[in-house]
């Protein structure tokens, strides 16, 4: 029997793209360097970058929005500019502008007409986004009344409606408040366990280290690093997380050079891995019982910040 071989969901080629920017004087402005990138079918994929690193940049190269400099890309296989890639991706832009005085049933019905879904299964289609995205109560109000976290879940909708392969979003929890976020983070994972494919831009770090199997960082339009969250974030600090009982912090452990927080009626305190057996000591002499002791693993926002030169970082 022939073997199967997976192929990756987006791929980029060399991906460039530069600007000339300047009135009298014009002068290229590299917005993204060769970028080569393979994300693969079924997962859920964080572009993570600081503020114009160049994800926006690289989402509508892969929309065919614009033309790239140098380099190409494929999704499912395809050009990004074939017909046939246009109808298995969605698509929801950091801010997307919506007809104010439309209903959200009105928006996504003019959706779905435009993205092909057939006219006898439209309104069920359209009634069972708008139940999934949480919007089914106030489908006949008109936009101008939402809040931003409402508009975004609008923009999900139709980024689904036409129930896409593959789903781009950029910045998708930009401007929500925490429940907003985490009904989107809801909705990513729903999404995935779906078999789809999602690439998503973010600088919200907490967001991409509970949602994603792979993330890339992106800085001044560069590649910086990329790979599996547990293997980034793998790394011992060399350092000990303490936590004990009691609300109290015993003078031996501010003699050791601990960070020490109280919190109510715990306690912790972080130490190098060689002053340990020196704290648990400071511990017992006061009494205090011993809670937890947890090796401090590197987190996303240390990986994050690794990959920015420390002059970038200094700049910032």
């Amino acid at each position: 029997m022939p073997t199967f071989v997976a192929m990756p969901a987006i791929e980029t080629f060399g991906l460039e793209k530069t600007y000339t920017v300047g009135f009298w004087r014009k002068r290229p402005r590299c917005a993204l360097r060769p970028l080569n990138l393979a994300v693969e079918e079924g997962e859920v994929f964080g572009y993570l970058g600081p503020n114009g690193a160049g994800k926006t940049t690289t989402l509508k190269l892969l929309m065919g929005l614009m033309f790239p400099t140098a380099g190409s890309a494929k999704i499912l296989g395809r050009e990004v500019n074939d017909p046939q890639v246009k109808a298995q991706i969605g698509f929801l832009p950091e801010q997307p502008y919506f007809y104010d005085y439309l209903t959200a049933r009105e928006l996504l019905e003019y959706y779905a007409q435009l993205s092909g879904v057939e006219a006898r299964a439209r309104s069920r289609r359209v009634a069972a986004v708008l139940e999934r995205v949480g919007l089914r109560d106030v489908a006949g109000v008109q936009l101008r009344k939402f809040s931003k976290g409402m508009l975004q879940r609008v923009g999900i909708a139709q980024a689904i409606l036409h129930d896409p392969k593959v789903v781009f979003l950029d910045e998708p929890m930009s401007g929500l408040d925490p429940i907003g976020r985490r009904e989107v983070r809801d909705l990513i994972e729903s999404l995935k366990q779906e078999g789809k494919t999602v690439f998503f831009s973010t600088h919200i770090l907490s967001d991409a280290e509970a949602l994603c199997d792979r993330v890339a960082v992106l800085h001044q339009g560069e590649l910086r690093g990329i790979g599996v969250i547990a293997d980034l974030t793998s790394s011992v600090r060399g350092k000990v997380e303490v936590i004990w009982q009691g609300g109290v912090i015993p003078p031996a452990m501010h003699a050791l050079s601990a960070e020490c927080h109280l919190i109510g009626a715990m306690a912790r305190a972080v130490v190098g891995e060689n002053q340990l057996d020196a704290a648990v000591d400071a511990l017992r002499r006061a009494n205090l019982k011993l809670v937890s002791v947890t090796p401090v693993r590197a987190s996303l926002e240390d990986y994050f910040v690794e990959k920015l030169s420390p002059a970038e970082v200094a700049a910032r």
